[in-house]
């Protein structure tokens, strides 16, 4: 499903399984997702430096009693903004402008208060301002 109607920007989880409109899928996961092969999950690449870091997402699930994801996404976009994850951005982008689909691929449980969001927000943000 894409993520706007007229995105080629779309989004899945690993779990699910592939669909002929993926186009490119990219794991958008710092880790591999447990208990799915290579070749059930079809990855096409596997962009780990668009990711949260560790120390990040280890913040954001060492406490789920309390409300984190407001702080979450601010200091992801931060993050978003460094050297290592803005070349990781770019090459993401690019690849969705050479043309087809792209399907960002998570294991993530909880899609909506998860980092990818924040990357979709941030991809079709710079698609549109270059």
């Amino acid at each position: 499903m894409p993520v706007t109607a007229d995105s080629d920007l779309r989004v899945r989880r690993v779990y699910d399984p592939q669909e002929d409109g993926d186009g490119t899928r990219v794991l958008v996961d710092r880790l591999w997702p447990r208990g799915v092969s290579k070749d059930r999950a079809a990855i096409d690449k596997w962009f780990k430096d668009v990711t949260p870091s560790d120390e990040l997402r280890s913040w954001y699930h060492e406490d789920r009693s309390e409300n984190r994801y407001d702080a979450f996404v601010d200091r992801y976009r931060a993050e978003l903004a460094d050297p290592v994850h803005t070349a990781a951005v770019d090459e993401l982008t690019a690849l969705v402008r050479e043309g087809g689909p792209v399907t960002l691929v998570t294991a993530v449980k909880d899609v909506p208060h998860s980092h990818v969001p924040v990357l979709v927000d941030h991809v079709e943000h710079e698609l549109n301002r270059r």
